[in-house]
């Protein structure tokens, strides 16, 4: 597929990408050169969790795009169920219409925080539209694409290759910022390495468009779009040079100086509902919670991520 379409222009998506620098999520609009369909990839619901709101800017800036472009939706795509930011497949979709899709590997992630969350374990093919298995094919208007299975960053990432491009969620960064964590409940460094591994072994030439930037060290601006061939020369955690057992110390030693992403908990409410809000309660009401002194998911405490450990000054007299 990624051969033919670079014979091909016209199997070549147009890529648009829209960055929030809040949470540093890159959402993408993938559109079929010959129709009007296009795809949204993980997009993002603004929340404050100081006040309590949500807002739609990130989600309206998508939307007025698609509007003025005469777009027609087929998909709304979660590459996994997101641990730092909401996201705003439902809002879109009832703006735009289009799928809400994940991997089928969600069920894994709602058994590990369902219970934390005391949320109902709904069935996933009641939450989303579809569920993806791995390897299975699927279209945006004349774009032929494959849903593959990353799993690491979390039981249920998924890469989507469209073609000659390939989003590859958290799994991978952009070269100089190397890859995402595998410390959630049900991530695993090992996995993480042979999921990259997979991604990496597609063609050199190919386009990758990665969910996070954060600005790595002695970059100025944020970027989301590299290649595989960039990947595998200069990623600074996975490049061709690292094996796994290298690769899987480093990710370990990286992730236990690593926080909490701070919205985790109403990430996990709004995304395992398919990007559903809580319902409002008998006084009108929606509430998210947060789980107080619980054991982490993987029976592990996990307050010394939470937090930094404080530091004790005596100040002089």
């Amino acid at each position: 597929m990624l051969d033919a379409a670079r014979r091909d222009p016209l199997r070549r998506p147009v890529v648009t990408s829209f960055f929030d620098p809040e949470t540093g999520t890159a959402s993408h609009v993938v559109r079929d050169r010959g129709s009007r369909a296009c795809a949204i990839i993980d997009s993002v619901l603004n929340f404050d969790p100081a006040t309590g709101r949500t807002s739609t800017e990130s989600a309206k800036a998508i939307r007025d795009f698609v509007d003025d472009a005469g777009l027609e939706v087929a998909w709304q795509l979660e590459t996994h169920v997101h641990a730092d930011h909401l996201s705003a497949a439902q809002w879109l979709k009832s703006a735009l219409g289009g799928q809400i899709a994940i991997g089928d590997g969600v069920a894994r992630v709602q058994a590990h925080f369902s219970p934390m969350l005391g949320l109902e374990r709904a069935a996933a093919t009641e939450v989303f539209d579809h569920l993806f298995g791995d390897g299975e094919t699927f279209h945006i208007g004349a774009l032929r694409a494959i849903a593959l299975e990353i799993p690491g960053h979390t039981p249920a990432d998924l890469a989507y290759v469209i073609g000659d491009a390939v989003f590859a969620g958290d799994i991978l960064l952009m070269p100089d910022a190397g890859s995402g964590r595998a410390d959630f409940p049900g991530g695993d460094a090992a996995q993480l390495y042979r999921s990259a591994r997979r991604l990496l072994g597609l063609p050199a030439e190919a386009r990758m468009f990665v969910g996070h930037d954060y600005r790595a060290p002695g970059r100025e601006t944020c970027a989301w779009e590299t290649t595989i061939g960039a990947q595998r020369r200069d990623n600074i955690h996975l490049r061709d040079t690292v094996d796994e057992a290298a690769f899987v110390a480093l990710r370990t030693a990286r992730d236990r100086q690593l926080r909490v992403p701070r919205l985790i908990f109403p990430a996990m409410q709004t995304n395992l509902r398919g990007g559903r809000l809580p319902p409002p309660e008998a006084n009108g009401v929606a509430y998210l919670k947060i789980p107080l002194n619980a054991p982490w998911p993987t029976g592990e405490p996990r307050t010394d991520a939470v937090l930094p450990r404080r530091q004790h000054r005596t100040a002089p007299p």
